[in-house]
């Protein structure tokens, strides 16, 4: 394993471990506000100190993970469940009116800037975690879409898709035994890469005030927070920030060191 896929395997380790422990234990409750411990330094009762509310800022950035994670994790479910198909059934019908219908639909999502039409669906629906999925979802469909049909096409010109064709098999049938297997490597790399993404674009929405709501804590929403005190308290805006830089840093470090390992060609080059 090279350096950099393992700093960005233990970086993304670190952060989901968090964000699973935060489910059943985090050192102080979130939700109840201690103005009396407002701003604490670091200490041994809280390590990180506390926030402008006395909240634990331990407690906030572990729920925090696992809010973001969760939040981007099923956004990337979304976009795999929906895009996957559709992608692999324009490949099947490639130059059909079926491959046409799906990708210039696709084209039709890419025309509009993801991030503000995510604001304008949380804006119309309503600020909610649930909101913030679907719309960073509907933007991941076409993305595996694309990535499917384009691993997907090369394959249909193979001998053995042709025999498989010749022995009576479906296009359905072949895609889900022959192609999906092989293109399974280029969907796990784009799932880190759409992951970290989700992970940025939850942060945007909380912090404009559109993701999870109070007092769900958020990365975002803790940068918000700490804006107004960004020059008083500074750690309360750089914690949560390095925690989205490390979070981010980690997936696409593991993404590309992924992408290396299972890419054949790049393994034939290298040996």
């Amino acid at each position: 394993m090279k350096p950099a896929m393992a700093l960005g395997a233990a970086l993304t380790a670190i952060f989901t471990l968090a964000a699973m422990i935060s489910v059943v234990w985090v050192p102080y409750d979130t939700s109840v506000l201690t103005i009396a411990n407002r701003t604490l330094p670091p200490s041994l009762a809280h390590p990180l100190g506390t926030d402008h509310f006395g909240r634990d800022l331990l407690s906030m950035l572990m729920a925090g993970a696992r809010t973001s994670i969760a939040v981007a994790l099923v956004a990337v479910g979304i976009g795999i469940g929906a895009g996957v198909p559709l992608g692999l059934a324009a490949a099947a019908r490639h130059g059909g009116w079926l491959d046409e219908i799906i990708m210039r639909g696709n084209d039709l999502i890419f025309a509009f800037p993801s991030l503000v039409i995510a604001i304008l669906i949380t804006a119309v629906f309503g600020p909610s975690a649930f909101n913030a999925i679907l719309a960073i979802g509907i933007f991941n469909i076409p993305v595996f879409a694309r990535v499917a049909r384009g691993g997907a096409l090369p394959l249909w010109t193979l001998d053995y898709i042709k025999a498989a064709r010749v022995a009576g098999k479906g296009r359905g049938l072949i895609s889900v035994q022959h192609i999906l297997p092989n293109i399974a490597s280029l969907l796990i790399v784009q799932a880190t890469i759409q992951f970290s993404l989700g992970i940025l674009a939850e942060a945007a929405l909380s912090y404009i005030g559109l993701g999870a709501q109070p007092p769900t804590p958020s990365w975002g929403r803790m940068l918000a927070d700490a804006q107004t005190l960004i020059y008083s308290e500074p750690q309360l805006a750089i914690l949560p920030g390095l925690a989205i830089v490390g979070m981010v840093l980690g997936l696409n470090l593991l993404g590309d060191g992924l992408r290396d390992a299972l890419d054949p060609r790049l393994r034939r080059v290298r040996g």
